[in-house]
């Protein structure tokens, strides 16, 4: 099974950049088979058209905006996805539905999205996460973890002490 994690977000802007930590933190945490592929994303869609052709599970974090109280962890998959989609409770999601859309017209697009949220609490220009999300971060990590291992995947906890580029210091 191909599976791709996609972090999405601008680390510039606080929460907004919460996906990209959350997929970061998974790769320092776990040791993931080749099978399973891990994308900082970042804030261009396009950029992700390649990456995402023909994979079986595509997993995306992101911040959400769901209408719930700041640092809301959120889940949507299946049936629920397009209603995301719809609905424009994400900032990247535009672009990143006018991909999903260009890859079914291609016959190229994933079989099973799953979306992994956070509400934001801040989205002020700032390196760093807000101290609620920051809180939430190791059940969202957890989240990521878990969804990967309903799809079968073995994962093991690191013990190499890997630490991504966007680790704050102290953490």
């Amino acid at each position: 099974m191909s599976v791709v994690v996609i972090g999405l977000g601008n680390v510039l802007l606080s929460d907004e950049g919460l996906g990209v930590r959350a997929v970061e933190l998974l790769e320092q945490r776990y040791s993931l088979p080749e099978s399973v592929e891990l994308i900082d994303g970042g804030t261009s869609a396009m950029d992700l058209l390649n990456p995402l052709s023909n994979n079986e599970h595509v997993i995306i974090a992101d911040s959400v905006k769901t209408g719930a109280p700041p640092c809301t962890l959120v889940r949507l998959a299946d049936d629920e996805v397009p209603k995301f989609f719809q609905t424009k409770i994400s900032p990247h999601q535009i672009g990143l539905s006018d991909l999903l859309a260009l890859l079914t017209v291609q016959g190229q697009a994933p079989k099973k999205i799953t979306i992994i949220g956070m509400v934001p609490e801040s989205l002020k220009t700032h390196i760093g996460l807000s101290d609620g999300i920051n809180a939430k971060m190791d059940e969202m990590v957890e989240l990521l973890a878990d969804e990967l291992r309903s799809l079968g995947i073995a994962i093991k906890p690191r013990q190499d002490g890997v630490r991504g580029f966007w680790t704050e210091a102290g953490r």
